[in-house]
């Protein structure tokens, strides 16, 4: 398993950390991300998703569902929240927004802003990747592709995907869900992926930008489940000390 590294850079003699001001988050937040960021974050290029199918879990109100379908894959969305009204649902993301915005805003100082350049344009991107999102669930095409449906147990038949992503989920509220949750999960996600497919999970730490502490322990229940679990680099750096997702092999 490779290392937590700081992109090649010497280690900061005070690293960004949450330990004085952290980023408080009562319940999951429903999330707004883009196809593209989705790309940085697990280190793909759009060609990559042509002609694959492809799972986004615990999706929020991001994007990346439409933007992989533009990009030619067979994509679909799973997310507690899908079996909410359409209107009120994009109502709950546009406040998240907003109050995620304020958030960051506080703690900016906190993040690595290198990828969205300014706070303004991270917020302009979550209300464009919503947008996006709002009109392909509207869309006669996604029939069917938004799946209500929360983790450990998805509506897919074993190996059904080439790639499934989760993002700012697991890990990220370590807090919250405990170890049998995760393990479950992980395993949920390994079983919808077929074999030869990567899952890939992204952040691999929690919202006080510390360690999942049983990481060591649940790579070795992946293992011995069959999967081939490694640490890749990551280029969306944003929260800190975060540079690497986790990818398994099915």
């Amino acid at each position: 398993m490779k290392p937590f590294m700081s992109r090649g850079r010497e280690p900061e003699s005070n690293p960004p950390s949450f330990s004085r001001e952290r980023y408080e988050q009562s319940g999951v937040a429903m999330t707004c991300r883009s196809f593209a960021e989705y790309a940085a974050m697990f280190g793909l290029e759009p060609e990559a998703f042509h002609g694959i199918a492809v799972a986004d879990v615990a999706a929020g109100a991001s994007s990346f569902c439409a933007g992989a379908r533009a990009a030619g894959a067979d994509a679909y969305a799973f997310d507690p929240r899908f079996g909410e009204p359409l209107g009120s649902w994009a109502q709950s993301a546009r406040e998240e927004i907003e109050l995620s915005t304020a958030k960051l805003d506080a703690l900016k100082e906190t993040f690595d802003w290198s990828y969205y350049g300014t706070l303004e344009r991270h917020h302009a991107e979550r209300i464009a990747s919503l947008e996006r999102c709002l009109a392909d669930r509207a869309s006669v095409e996604a029939e069917g592709r938004y799946l209500a449906a929360m983790l450990p147990a998805l509506p897919a038949p074993d190996g059904k995907f080439d790639l499934v992503f989760c993002s700012h989920f697991l890990f990220l509220y370590a807090e919250q869900f405990g170890y049998r949750f995760h393990r479950d999960a992980a395993l949920e996600l390994m079983r919808v992926c077929r074999p030869g497919g990567t899952v890939r999970i992204y952040p691999l730490l929690s919202l006080a930008a510390e360690p999942y502490p049983e990481l060591e322990r649940l790579l070795g229940e992946i293992r011995a489940a069959g999967g081939r679990p490694d640490l890749k680099p990551s280029r969306l750096p944003f929260l800190p000390q975060s540079t690497h997702f986790l990818e398994i092999v099915r």
